[in-house]
């Protein structure tokens, strides 16, 4: 089959044009993120399911960072079956929970808007009076967008293919200029306009790379290290390695690699890493070390790395330029074995479950 009839290839490809659709998202509803951001929040709470948990870890640590308000990632599951461990509470005297309205910022992200579990506990989040919902998703007419206080969709996102790519990255542009709104940096916000021109130019300087990696079927393992709001994008290319090609992948923080878990570094191996600017000496360290050790190395960075993006874009706003030659990589990968990347094994675009 010629690439463009898979629909996982197209959709990839045609990311840079869902970024656009994201930040135009983010900008029509300004003032009300504005309004919602002006109050005062004991914490923010990111949450979603499978990608979407992943993107919601990255999310989160890039909101603590940017306006050093306490924030976290929960997986969906666990704010609906195990909100006391989830979400703060104050008790009063008697050991009874008192009422945190307003108190808590939850942010739902969903690809589908329909996901069980995040939409049923947002339910019981609203019911409990915790806050007001922010929901990032690609869907207009699902019952995450109808519960949220306020909806972002970018329905240039959709896709046909079900493993998230496009989605994916594009509801995380979302939650970048959402926090870029938050933190009054509105000068990186800016800056985010020049990402569909990098992200067009990353995809054609780097698919034969991609490609490279992706059909050579002599490596049998794959590990992606991120540090930081890079954590959660290095989660999030492990599990595209693990939907489409059935390789055994794993993600680490680059520091927490050397403790133990780089005993499985042989020739075999590829090491893949989210290489930060501010803490480039250390973790090219790490992945220099990994390559002495027989490892096949292959960094991502602004500069000076096999990946560079050269987009003089700001740190913290061009971080999604991690995620479309990795996932080009899966995506050569499963043809490589013979899958078919749009229909993942055991899988399904949407997740119901009886609860």
């Amino acid at each position: 089959m010629r690439l463009q009839n898979y629909h996982t290839y197209n959709e990839i490809q045609s990311q840079p044009q869902a970024w656009e659709d994201a930040l135009r998202a983010v900008e029509q509803n300004r003032a009300s993120l504005q309004r919602i951001f002006s109050a005062d929040y004991d914490q923010v709470v990111f949450t979603g399911c499978g990608s979407t948990y992943y993107l919601s870890l990255a999310a989160a640590a890039l909101f603590q960072q940017m306006t050093r308000r306490p924030a976290r990632a929960v997986p969906g599951g666990e704010l609906l079956l195990g909100p006391e461990t989830a979400v703060a509470q104050v008790f009063n005297l008697r050991g009874q929970a008192e009422s945190l309205s307003h108190k808590t910022l939850l942010v739902a992200v969903s690809r589908s808007g329909s996901t069980t579990e995040t939409v049923r506990a947002v339910e019981q989040f609203k019911k409990q009076n915790s806050g007001p919902v922010i929901a990032i998703t690609n869907y207009a007419d699902q019952p995450l967008a109808g519960l949220a206080d306020l909806s972002l969709v970018i329905e240039k996102g959709q896709e046909q293919s079900v493993a998230q790519t496009r989605s994916f990255a594009s509801m995380y542009v979302a939650a970048t200029a959402l926090t870029m709104l938050a933190a009054g940096a509105e000068n990186l916000r800016r800056e985010m306009s020049k990402l569909p021109d990098a992200g067009n130019k990353l995809l054609t300087k780097h698919e034969p790379l991609a490609r490279e990696f992706g059909e050579n079927l002599g490596f049998d393992r794959f590990y992606f290290l991120g540090s930081g709001a890079r954590y959660g994008l290095a989660c999030e290319a492990n599990l595209k390695m693990k939907e489409m090609t059935l390789t055994h992948s794993e993600p680490f923080h680059f520091l927490e690699f050397r403790h133990g878990p780089m005993s499985m570094v042989n020739e075999n191996a590829v090491i893949v890493g989210l290489v930060s600017e501010k803490n480039f000496s250390h973790e090219q360290a790490v992945l220099n070390e990994m390559q002495a050790k027989g490892g096949r190395v292959l960094a991502l960075a602004e500069t000076e790395a096999k990946i560079s993006f050269e987009s003089g874009i700001p740190e913290n706003a061009r971080n999604v330029l991690y995620l479309p030659v990795l996932q080009l990589m899966a995506f050569y990968r499963s043809l490589a074995k013979g899958l078919n990347p749009d229909r993942p094994k055991h899988l399904t675009a949407v997740v119901n479950l009886e609860l």
